[in-house]
């Protein structure tokens, strides 16, 4: 389920004292990355063979207990929802949300909200880009989404989070600072400030229980994040 990334938030202080104490932050932090990855898959098309096949409801479940217990509730009612419907109904919903043909319910661009003129590829993209780049990585020309599209961000927190735990894991502080200094940058500026508006318009659009357990458990795990 890996988006549209091929190689080409927060600064975490590196803690005083063991270094039993350090890698249990590593492995918290790495929990916390791959929250974001996994709700990032649920803004994929929904194939519920390959959601069983991989376990992404049991391991979110795992996941969002530890990192943000806030966001368990709406993830219970995700997890059902999602297994009592049809794969055809998914994908009719997923459809009308996010693909159109003719007008997107719930625009998943970060442009459209950050940007103030419901457009895509707007200034905000190209700053998103630009910080794409300065972590190394380029768009997939395979990849046939926009850059900020919700699933590509949410993934893109996934990666710094693990490269920034990979320097600390290998004292390279003076990397893992700058990379914090992305993730910070990344999420208070270009993901946390939009998520919201593009969660309400999910619930205003839609009554699939689904799509409205997926929009609450999103906004409630990156506002617990940009407060943290």
């Amino acid at each position: 389920m890996s988006g549209g990334w091929e190689e080409s938030v927060y600064p975490i202080p590196l803690p005083e004292g063991s270094g039993v104490e350090l890698g249990g932050r590593i492995l918290k932090e790495k929990r916390r990355g791959d929250c974001y990855k996994l709700l990032a898959a649920c803004f994929y098309l929904p194939r519920k063979k390959l959601f069983l096949e991989e376990e992404v409801f049991k391991s979110l479940a795992m996941l969002l207990g530890e990192v943000c217990p806030e966001a368990v509730s709406s993830f219970i009612g995700m997890e059902k929802a999602f297994s009592t419907s049809n794969e055809e109904e998914l994908l009719i919903e997923y459809a009308g949300l996010f693909v159109g043909p003719y007008e997107l319910k719930a625009p998943p661009y970060g442009s459209v909200y950050l940007d103030g003129e419901r457009r895509v590829m707007g200034d905000s993209t190209l700053k998103v880009i630009g910080l794409y780049e300065e972590a190394g990585l380029v768009m997939d020309r395979d990849f046939k989404e926009l850059p900020d599209h919700i699933a590509v961000e949410l993934e893109f927190m996934y990666y710094l989070i693990y490269k920034e735990m990979e320097a600390l894991e290998s004292s390279n502080e003076e990397r893992a600072l700058a990379i914090g200094q992305i993730r910070n940058q990344f999420l208070n500026q270009y993901l946390s400030p939009w998520v919201p508006a593009f969660c309400e318009k999910i619930k205003e659009a839609t009554d699939h229980p689904f799509y409205i357990a997926l929009a609450n458990c999103l906004s409630t795990f990156v506002t617990n994040q940009s407060r943290n």
